[in-house]
């Protein structure tokens, strides 16, 4: 049976968001799973994807969603608090809808530590953390898959 999955990206900070989508996009077909445009949504930001994700798990349409952002250390608070509930969003989403979501968000200190982690290039393509999300909400959804047929 063939999975679905649906992508949200945030639209804050570009450049890593772009890197974190391909990243994913890339696992997914790696293993013979491709994501249509009507199944790739943009979010404003990091902190409104917990809303978008659960929207889209409720729907039973996919066997996962993944979730990717990031949120970059500032001189407020505001990191904590977007990071925060970003986090306890997505994993009451989660539990709520009983659909894998992944959590592919950076929180990360500085926009070098972001990149790096956002990165294509060969050099630094393992270390993506868009692929590592995909990667999680696939085996989950597998998992899941296991689970409900025994």
């Amino acid at each position: 049976m063939s999975l679905r999955f649906a992508l949200v990206v945030s639209q804050f900070n570009d450049e890593i968001c772009n890197g974190l989508k391909s990243g994913a996009l890339s696992y997914l077909k790696e293993n013979g799973i491709g994501i249509a445009s009507q199944d790739m949504y943009s979010a404003p930001g990091a902190f409104e994807i917990p809303l978008l994700a659960q929207a889209l798990a409720k729907t039973k349409k996919y066997a996962g969603v993944i979730c990717l952002g990031c949120v970059i250390k500032g001189d407020t608070a505001h990191f904590e608090f977007i990071s925060l509930g970003a986090t306890i969003g997505i994993m009451q989403a989660m539990l709520h809808s009983e659909i894998p979501i992944s959590f592919g968000i950076l929180t990360t200190y500085t926009e070098e530590q972001a990149l790096v982690r956002s990165a294509t290039d060969s050099a630094h393509a393992a270390e993506n953390k868009g692929k590592e999300a995909a990667a999680a909400c696939l085996s989950a959804a597998r998992t899941l898959q296991q689970i409900t047929k025994t």
